[in-house]
């Protein structure tokens, strides 16, 4: 891990830096649409706006990178998502937001396979399963880090727009000084949704749900904040709570999973989730009580993503891998850009409590599918599966692809070690 940090830190920093002005601009919108009077709905389709633009710019930013290079694109993305966060305050309106949060995933999509190419190429094969985890622990750190921030400014003023925008430049600072040399980008080759679903029902129909659970904890949480009535400091904890649950449960259900049927731990993990989030709507607990469901939901939801992806690796042949994490990047949008609409939408039937019933659905509908997908063919030999690899939600293909060649090389290894 040292080696590691020697060679990335400039890279892990300006990760980390960039976090906290993304984790800042998701809760941030969220209290200020409110006190600019957008209604919920208005706020579901600015939410839902980022997920777009990263799903287009998961496709575009690598033909941009291949034509400019990386740090051109690095650099020009960088600087549009630091004056972004500046014009959100100085256009309160909720068809400029929205374009700006359009704008603002395909920036973000496009930094994010720069700065994973990057990480990737720096890493040797001995170090690359190290490198992923301490990229997936700097993003959530820095999400994390962003509730902080929430608390030193009044979200209808100015400050807590200018203060991201100016760590996002710093971002770049020691990333593009940097000595380490820009990687050679390649194209890999698509594979067909069709092939992906006969190879993976769960990880297809999993990855699709978690999309939609993940964008409604990332994307509504601080909508849902504001209509309940908290506080700015309460919501920025409720929030800080999700992804910490997130890193701490990653490590621990990822073991396990190496060692049992992934479709049992699955369907175990969802229905704790879901669970979790029918307490709410059935009790209506105190705050103190909500953050420990948030620390449950976000410790089932990060570690479920990572779950559906080493499920859907043991079913692919090695050659397969790159191409299938396109793919389920592709699909996991989908499910992101339909969550905060139909999240607003359950809120208007039911209240605030729409919030955690709609998270409740999906990962009750995950939790069945995986129990009947698990009657449907016999699960693959422990031994012959793929090493369970930890990989963040907001990822690029590039992650996604480090993290399969990660799990083939460690099955691969296994037997040797033993």
């Amino acid at each position: 891990m040292f080696a590691v940090l020697a060679n990335s830190w400039a890279l892990l920093l300006g990760v980390m830096l960039l976090m906290v002005g993304n984790g800042v601009q998701g809760t941030l919108l969220g209290v200020r649409g409110a006190i600019e009077g957008f209604s919920t709905f208005e706020m579901s389709i600015v939410m839902s706006a980022y997920f777009v633009g990263f799903l287009f710019g998961s496709r575009l930013a690598p033909e941009l990178i291949r034509r400019v290079g990386h740090v051109r694109v690095f650099a020009a993305l960088g600087s549009l998502i630091s004056a972004l966060l500046v014009l959100y305050a100085v256009a309160p309106n909720p068809a400029a937001w929205i374009l700006m949060r359009v704008i603002m995933g395909f920036c973000f999509s496009g930094v994010y396979v720069t700065a994973e190419s990057w990480l990737n190429n720096s890493a040797t094969n001995e170090t690359r399963g190290q490198a992923l985890s301490a990229y997936m622990i700097v993003q959530m750190i820095g999400i994390i880090g962003a509730q902080g921030l929430m608390v030193l400014g009044d979200a209808g003023g100015y400050l807590l727009f200018v203060l991201p925008s100016v760590l996002v430049s710093l971002a770049f600072t020691p990333i593009l000084l940097s000595v380490s040399p820009a990687p050679v980008f390649e194209t890999t080759q698509s594979m067909s949704f069709r092939r992906l679903f006969i190879a993976s029902p769960l990880g297809c129909i999993g990855i699709f749900l978690m999309g939609g659970v993940f964008s409604a904890l990332f994307g509504m949480a601080a909508v849902w904040g504001t209509e309940a009535g908290l506080s700015v400091a309460q919501i920025s904890l409720f929030v800080a709570t999700i992804y910490l649950g997130g890193l701490l449960f990653q490590y621990p259900i990822g073991r396990i999973s190496d060692r049992m049927d992934r479709r049992q731990l699955i369907l175990m993990v969802a229905l704790v989730g879901a669970v979790s989030m029918v307490f709410p709507v059935l009790f209506n607990p105190r705050f103190e009580l909500l953050l420990v469901l948030a620390l449950i939901v976000g410790g089932v939801s990060n570690p479920l993503y990572s779950l559906l992806l080493a499920h859907t690796n043991d079913f692919l042949d090695q050659r397969d891998m790159a191409a299938a994490s396109g793919g389920l990047l592709f699909i996991n949008g989908l499910g992101a850009i339909a969550g905060p609409p139909i999240t607003a939408w359950m809120m208007g039937l039911v209240g605030t409590n729409g919030f955690f019933l709609y998270i409740a659905v999906l990962l009750a509908a995950l939790t069945g599918y995986a129990g009947w997908r698990a009657t449907q063919r016999p699960a693959p030999a422990v031994e012959e599966t793929g090493t369970f690899a930890t990989v963040s939600p907001v990822g690029s293909a590039v992650a996604l692809e480090a993290v399969f060649e990660v799990a083939q090389e460690s099955t691969e290894t296994e037997p040797a070690q033993e």
